[in-house]
């Protein structure tokens, strides 16, 4: 029996939505939404396995319980339970890519669909009431059932935060050692300047330090294109090459063109991982996971900055300085003996082939599934992803050819995939310009791109060494003391990304550095003890981590609607760097020539980014778990759902944990009890087909308990 949900607007009103408006009137905007926007059908009360409606699971009773499923308007049918209907929307709203500072947006995006399906099942279960007593269910009766049944979802949902098979652990830790690497190379060159190939002309140190900057972005335009068409484990294996060659030749270097040479490889190969190692880690791990991913892929970077500094006491010598740069090789190599470990993504595999068995088999693997039935309905969640983007990634460019629209609407965050596919987008930078709706938002993407690198920050990472000179009586102390301090603001940002706003952490990060740079001029000059520079520095590096650090790469993606995220990140990305080989080369002749005044130029681009930030930029902290179920309700409007029961379907999963278990326990008592008899067979002699017991089916048991907790014959 159907009691379908009309739409109010067109004059006929459901029994629930009008018990809505009488008995819950706090709650009339989103019940009155849900009784518009959604047809539910209530449970088949005569759909049971026996006659009393109940299995036997254990010695224990439990009730059957009907598959749920949903029917969309083109007549196509879904057989999902609740949670995997909410994994299926955490695939198709998460990119595919591991991002820092996603959390917040996970767990939004979870919140939502928990409260979406909460709203359904209590629908349903008034439905049911009505069907079977003739009464709605009592306000608090509703109220209830719902903050169970929003709680029971969310559990479920976060279940794939702390269910982490070892195949992905190797997997994440494998890839990881290239972000490393990245932050190693990024400080390797601040202790040794003294020490390396002496005597060299501070110019020539100075291009050794920034061809790293020069190679990233060659690194970062190639990665796309060879991830699509070697996948994503070859590009990451050709990457390991590319840091081995570099870390080999810096190791055995000659002469100082050596070391230009090195870096540059080695920057072509960390711009490569920036881009090619969150692809990596987003197409592998689940949707709850990618934030975390990301923010692993930040501390690596930042721990290789940290090891950098401590292998420097020991290593930075005129004998030894060699093997201080040879670890970027060494870790290549372990990377190499770990490729086995690397593998490949479901994502790509089934890119290229729906019907992957390779892909099946990975999935199996990194989720530990037992079941057909669950690996196949996880291949279902990543084709209907990549098909969502490719949709999506139609009608942008679909749009690209229209005339500009109205995107004046920067609070609201826009989703993207920003990984290969952006190589397919074909709008330019001055498109970008001339559309003046969102000419405001290029200017703002850039300027803070220009404010991270030329606010001097990696002066600090490249050079803090020769700064401390003459303040310190160890200038190593100094900075290794700015790279613990690193690493912690990294944390510290981490918890304020999820409650400030991005505008907010960036005038907080901006004003910050600006009255730090301040304080570092005023102790150079004396005005204070050399302590005071050694506090204002690491101070200054706590500010760029909380706000300038990570916010100008989340913002892009916050700002811009689809069709233009990967052309603003590719601007966003060449400038960067660009900034990033300016401060590399110039800081050593301001360090000369303005002495203690050489923060000074950081401390005007600084107040100009927080004059721009107050005045121009605007507010992106993302989208509220509000706008997100309106998302979900709008998306599925023609969408008719049956059976869809939260608690019975978390009990049936229970009852299936409970035969799972039972079933092992047997197995085990009767292998128990071979090795008693002298029967057990240890593996030294093959398994014959008469040995199998008559008693067992040769099919998969699993279909048949299966389908008896579940109530549906297979």
């Amino acid at each position: 029996m159907s009691l379908p949900i009309l739409n109010d607007n067109a004059g006929v009103r459901s029994p629930f939505s009008s018990f809505a408006f009488q008995s819950n009137p706090s709650r009339i905007k989103s019940r009155s939404m849900h009784a518009m926007s959604n047809l539910v059908d209530t449970l088949e009360l005569n759909n049971q396995s026996n006659a009393n409606g109940t299995i036997g699971v254990n010695g224990c009773t439990k009730k059957a319980v009907p598959k749920s499923y949903s029917v969309s308007a083109d007549g196509s049918v879904s057989v999902l339970t609740p949670l995997q209907m909410g994994r299926h929307e955490l695939y198709e709203n998460i990119p595919f890519t591991a991002v820092f500072g996603m959390q917040k947006k996970e767990r939004n995006l979870s919140r939502a669909f928990a409260s979406y399906a909460a709203d359904l099942d209590i629908i349903e279960a008034d439905q049911k009431a009505v069907a079977t007593t003739q009464q709605h269910l009592s306000h608090q009766d509703l109220e209830k059932r719902h903050s169970q049944a929003e709680l029971i979802m969310m559990d479920q949902l976060e279940l794939d935060n702390v269910m982490v098979t070892t195949p992905l652990i190797f997997a994440i830790l494998v890839a990881t050692m290239s972000q490393f690497l990245v932050g190693y190379n990024t400080g390797v060159m601040n202790a040794p300047e003294n020490v390396v190939l002496t005597p060299h002309s501070t110019g020539i140190w100075g291009l050794a330090v920034a061809a790293f900057a020069v190679g990233g972005p060659f690194g970062a335009n190639i990665a796309g294109n060879l991830a699509d068409t070697r996948g994503r484990r070859g590009a990451l294996l050709i990457n390991t090459w590319l840091f081995l060659l570099g870390g080999l030749i810096q190791t055995l270097a000659i002469d100082m063109f050596s070391i230009i040479i090195a870096r540059f490889i080695i920057g072509f190969a960390s711009g490569f991982s920036s881009v090619l190692v969150p692809i990596y880690l987003g197409e592998l791990a689940p949707p709850t996971l990618r934030g975390m991913l990301g923010t692993l892929t930040q501390f690596a970077l930042v721990l290789g900055i940290l090891v950098s500094d401590l292998l420097a006491f020991p290593l930075a010598s005129p004998l030894k300085w060699r093997i201080l740069f040879s670890v970027t090789a060494i870790v290549a190599i372990i990377q190499l003996f770990c490729a086995p470990w690397l593998l490949e993504t479901p994502r790509w595999l089934l890119n290229r082939d729906t019907n992957s068995r390779k892909a099946r088999y990975i999935i199996k693997q990194l989720r530990g599934f037992r079941t057909y039935e669950e690996v196949e309905t996880e291949v279902g969640h990543f084709v209907s992803a990549i098909q969502a983007q490719t949709m999506k990634q139609h009608q942008n460019q679909n749009a690209n050819n229209a005339p500009p629209t109205n995107h004046n609407n920067s609070n609201q965050k826009k989703q993207t995939d920003n990984n290969s596919n952006s190589n397919n987008n074909t709008t330019t930078i001055m498109e970008l310009f001339q559309d003046k709706s969102v000419r405001l938002l290029v200017i703002s993407c850039l300027v803070l791109q220009m404010s991270q690198q030329l606010c001097g920050i990696n002066a600090v990472f490249y050079y803090s060494t020769s700064f401390f000179e003459g303040v310190i009586d160890n200038p190593l102390d100094g900075t290794t003391i700015v790279g613990g301090v690193n690493v912690l603001a990294t944390y510290v940002a981490l918890l304020l990304m999820d409650v400030v706003g991005r505008r907010t952490l960036i005038l907080w990060s901006s004003g910050g550095m600006f009255v730090c740079c301040i304080f570092i001029v005023l102790s150079l000059l004396k005005y204070f003890p050399n302590i005071v520079a050694l506090i204002a520095v690491n101070l200054y590096v706590s500010f760029f981590e909380i706000g300038l650090g990570p916010i100008p790469w989340l913002i892009v993606a916050e700002m811009f609607d689809a069709k233009y995220v990967a052309t603003a990140m590719s601007a966003s990305c060449q400038l960067n760097w660009a900034c990033n080989f300016i401060v590399g080369i110039t800081f050593p002749y301001m360090n000369n020539c303005l002495g203690p005044y050489s923060f000074v130029p950081f401390a005007t681009v600084l107040l100009f980014a927080f004059i721009f930030a107050a005045i121009w930029l605007p507010e992106t902290q993302g989208t509220t778990p509000e706008e997100l179920q309106a998302e979900l309700i709008r998306k599925n409007s023609t969408t008719v759902y049956h059976n869809l029961n939260i608690h019975e379907s978390a009990d049936s999963s229970l009852a299936i944990n409970m035969e799972w278990r039972h079933a092992m326990e047997q197995l085990k008592k009767e292998e128990e009890e071979a090795m008693q008899s002298g029967n057990y067979n240890y593996g030294f002699q093959p398994i014959e087909r008469g040995s199998i017991p008559s008693n067992r089916s040769n099919t998969p048991p699993t279909s048949d308990w299966q389908s008896v907790v579940s109530g549906v014959k297979q």
